[in-house]
């Protein structure tokens, strides 16, 4: 895929002598971080593919409007959650993903790298990245804004294809990620395996409404579930065939901007806290 400018992004990408002197402009550096699963039989299970490449785009589109911006490489393996059964995912524990990212932050920390943002592609993530930036904040004072890519893409997917077709085609296995690797990623998606919804099972009689509850009386209620025995051939609650690289592209170039408009805010609030203390 092209970038929209010249300057490379990717921390990984950099001599020792460019990355010194990125570096020491203090720039906004991106975290990406996702998984390794089954996303249905058409879909490649690294996910994590479309978390970096999302930071990346990210990352381009802040720099192109003035704000010095990285990415640093991806954590590819989420936290262990309901996925533990799928062969050939691979998963974390949470304790080992607490340390990776206290680990990975406190490198950046040491050399005085305080402008951080997480992007997260991974549910099993959400709550050790939490636990971890809230131990940093507590810590050190600094403060660490994560995103749940896509989680937010899905709140711009209504935007994109209308409700009712939001409501059809959304679901693991199919939106947001399955259009998303279409625009991204053609050639890594098998279109002639792209399978119909899976009938919703059910649990202890009840319908399942998640990857991980079940509906009693109009609430939730949380279960211990593994995704194999949920949707065996991975796909769960949409209709993956409703997908496309026009949405993925639509969606895509809304999750970009949103994104990039984030970080450029959070530069400038940076900016100002900088300022506020050298007074």
């Amino acid at each position: 895929m092209t970038s929209e400018v010249s300057r490379k992004v990717r921390l990984a990408d950099l001599t020792a002598v460019e990355a010194r002197e990125i570096l020491g402009k203090n720039p906004v550096i991106l975290l990406p971080l996702g998984s390794h699963e089954d996303q249905g039989p058409h879909a490649p299970m690294g996910d994590y593919l479309l978390a970096e490449e999302v930071a990346t785009r990210i990352a381009d589109r802040a720099y192109a409007s003035g704000v010095e911006t990285l990415v640093a490489p991806v954590i590819p393996f989420g936290g262990a959650n309901y996925f533990g059964s799928t062969p050939g995912g691979i998963a974390v524990s949470q304790t080992t993903l607490r340390a990776i990212l206290m680990d990975v932050i406190g490198c950046f920390l040491r050399h005085r790298l305080f402008n951080l943002i997480i992007l997260n592609g991974h549910d099993g993530n959400v709550q050790c990245i939490q636990e971890v930036t809230s131990e940093i904040y507590r810590s050190s004072g600094c403060l660490i804004p994560n995103i749940y890519l896509w989680r937010v893409a899905q709140s711009l997917l209504v935007d994109v294809v209308g409700e009712e077709k939001a409501r059809k085609t959304s679901g693991h296995g199919a939106d947001v990620l399955t259009s998303l690797a279409m625009h991204f990623f053609p050639e890594r998606v098998r279109e002639d395996l792209i399978p119909g919804p899976s009938e919703s099972p059910k649990v202890l009689g009840l319908p399942v409404t998640g990857l991980a509850t079940i509906a009693f009386e109009g609430v939730n209620i949380s279960v211990p579930l593994e995704i194999a025995e949920l949707a065996p051939n991975g796909v769960a609650a949409g209709d993956p065939r409703l997908c496309s690289p026009a949405t993925g592209s639509a969606l895509a170039e809304k999750l970009v901007e949103l994104g990039a408009r984030f970080v450029r805010h959070y530069a400038e609030q940076s900016r100002k806290s900088e300022r506020k203390t050298a007074e």
